[in-house]
């Protein structure tokens, strides 16, 4: 089957909900066990625990605040406890400041928000599970980017989630190749995605989404997570080190 996962051993950091929950969901069709990680949404966590389930394969959640360096170490020991063992990472948790209470948050406290989700957890966690994965002789490490964080958009949010997104997209080319040859490391960079925040954006925002995305759409999370799905994968044995665009096409 293409793009098999059968007998893997996957973690996916921010999965009680959209992409992360579509990529957690499609690991198990492909035929991996997965650990579900949230930071205090348990009760989601465990609702795609139990999709992956009925899907066949096995299921662990785990609930840590990844935004506190104290709670790295003991959630990756925890991750190979329930597992045995890991052959596939994803990064996928980032701060969403674009619905609920961090809306209201200043500039500042927006920044340091991103930089200890997306930047410093997506780094140690990556380094280290690299380490690991390196000593087994094999896996994989997937982040998350961003599409437009290395050609611009206008505004507060994009001026903050480049800054965020740009750091992880450079760092995942170069740990790629201190982890080669036993593993690789590739991002993927979303583009207009229909998570919480596009699922209520203005009919201004809808609008912009069609007119900046060639094919016409919104993406979905199961977009992302199918090409997560192939990355992992042995068929993508020969890509390492790479920043994929998923974006319908946009260019600016």
């Amino acid at each position: 089957m293409f793009g098999s996962l059968s007998g893997q051993k996957a973690v996916v950091t921010g999965a009680s909900s959209g992409i992360g929950r579509a990529i957690a969901l499609e690991f198990a069709r492909a035929g991996a066990d997965v650990v579900v990680h949230a930071n205090r949404s348990c009760e989601q966590a465990e609702l795609v625990a139990g999709e992956v389930r009925e899907l066949g394969c096995n299921a662990h959640v785990l609930l840590a605040d990844l935004s506190d360096p104290t709670h790295l170490v003991a959630f990756q020991q925890a991750a190979w406890e329930k597992l045995g063992a890991v052959d596939i990472w994803v990064n996928n948790a980032g701060a969403d400041l674009l619905t609920g209470p961090a809306a209201g948050w200043d500039y500042s406290q927006k920044l340091q928000r991103l930089l200890d989700v997306d930047v410093r957890s997506g780094v140690l966690l990556s380094h280290e599970v690299g380490q690991r994965m390196k000593a087994a002789g094999r896996g994989v490490i997937l982040n998350i980017g961003w599409d437009q964080a290395d050609r611009g958009m206008e505004g507060n949010s994009g001026e903050l989630f480049a800054a965020a997104k740009n750091a992880i997209m450079g760092f995942t080319r170069s740990l790629a190749v201190s982890l080669a040859p036993e593993v690789r490391v590739n991002c993927i960079a979303p583009g207009w995605i229909r998570t919480a925040w596009g699922d209520g954006a203005s009919d201004t925002w809808q609008s912009r989404v069609l007119r900046e995305t060639p094919l016409q759409r919104w993406g979905l999370p199961e977009d992302i997570a199918k090409l997560a799905r192939f990355l992992a994968s042995p068929d993508a044995s020969y890509l390492t080190g790479q920043v994929i665009n998923a974006n319908g096409g946009a260019i600016r």
